[in-house]
């Protein structure tokens, strides 16, 4: 009696979808090849703080086996919350209870390297930009990639983001402008050099809008916060108004005139920032999104089902790997795996994409969010 060998894995992209899947393949002897188009793992920064929530992203991390490790590594003080009016009024205010452990932050560099360093020795292979996926349906799969190497895979798991060359193989779709974009502010050393800044954001997240326009800043760790300046334009209003990104003092002046009205205090967030802007455009692909089986191509995340950043993302990437790494180990074929993990994965995207779509646009909304409903837990005056 023969054993059928081994399927070829092949995971494209080294975020955290794609590392925990890896991750759980391992656990259970099977192996996987993750490339990624970055030269290293420090290659670039990895952006900044996320939550992860206790019914998806911590299942995955459970299944992983590093639940221990990111508790000891995140920051459960980070679940603090505020809402603000555009004159820095505090409108509601969340504090986490001792031992709240629902939505804990960590950096996305964090998790990256506590993902990274639990993988077997020679799993990523960096610099692997991939270009095509090639070969028939049924496989194997020829995935070339730009510096003329090539591999074949039996599964290929496109975990390559918004952009994915993976999806080109089973979905036309591609991501499309939301009408709203972010505008990237940093804070460094804030407790030093910024401290009505660290005042007025706490150690969570602050947000404030009035209908048009909006802020949303977060502590990250290092005494760093992020500001995302958070505009209804066109997904070219920077070069529409004869400037590009590097122009950081005249985009000051433009955004000052766009926050006018705002109270100087608040008006500080969008000025008073180190360094450059980074530009943000939201994009999300077609709702729903879903393709025709294949046996032997896959996606999650953001590969499958780019929304708006509401605070899923990362989070149904991570349950999204731990699902089909948990099909691959228990089902007797790749194509048997797939459909066992797309069954439950499309149709809990499906559902989550119809509940945000057009999300973007309740960050800039001026009444208070559907979870600010606790008189107790509210302050009313400003910090």
């Amino acid at each position: 009696m023969t054993t059928a060998p081994p399927p070829r894995i092949a995971i494209i992209g080294a975020g955290p979808g794609g590392l925990t899947c890896a991750r759980i393949l391992q656990r259970h002897g099977i192996t996987a090849t993750v490339h990624d188009h970055e030269t290293g793992p420090g290659s670039r920064n990895q952006g900044g703080t996320l939550d992860l929530h206790e019914d998806n992203g911590q299942i995955a991390l459970r299944e992983a086996g590093l639940l221990d490790e990111f508790f000891r590594l995140s920051r459960p003080e980070g679940q603090e919350m505020r809402q603000l009016d555009p004159g820095g009024k505090v409108l509601f205010h969340h504090t986490p209870e001792e031992g709240e452990r629902f939505k804990p932050e960590i950096d996305r560099g964090h998790l990256r390297d506590l993902l990274l360093n639990s993988l077997e020795p020679g799993t990523v292979r960096w610099g692997h930009t991939l270009t095509s996926v090639d070969g028939p349906s049924e496989g194997p799969r020829l995935l070339r990639f730009a510096d003329g190497t090539s591999v074949e895979a039996d599964l290929v798991i496109g975990a390559d983001g918004a952009w994915s060359k993976v999806r080109r193989a089973v979905s036309p779709a591609t991501p499309r402008y939301s009408g709203v974009s972010f505008l990237e502010a940093w804070f460094h050393d804030v407790e030093n050099r910024h401290p009505d800044i660290a005042g007025l954001v706490g150690r969570g997240s602050a947000a404030a809008a009035d209908g048009e326009r909006g802020l949303f800043a977060q502590r990250n760790s290092g005494d760093h916060i992020r500001v995302y300046i958070i505009q209804r334009v066109p997904a070219d209003w920077i070069t529409a108004n004869g400037l590009t990104v590097q122009d950081t003092g005249p985009l000051r002046a433009h955004l000052v005139e766009q926050y006018r009205d705002w109270s100087p205090r608040m008006r500080r967030l969008l000025t008073d920032n180190d360094g450059r802007y980074v530009d943000r455009p939201i994009l999300a692909l077609p709702v729903p999104h879903s393709w025709e089986h294949d046996p032997t191509v896959t996606l999650l995340g953001d590969a499958a089902h780019l929304m708006p950043p509401l605070g899923v993302g990362v989070n149904l990437a991570m349950l999204d790997a731990c699902e089909l790494a948990l099909a691959v180990a228990g089902t007797g074929t790749v194509d048997d795996a797939i459909r066992t993990y797309e069954r439950t994965m499309l149709s809990r995207s499906h559902k989550m994409q119809q509940l945000l779509d057009h999300g973007a646009e309740e960050l800039l909304s001026a009444e208070l969010p559907d979870f600010a409903t606790d008189d107790s837990d509210s302050d009313s005056d400003s910090d």
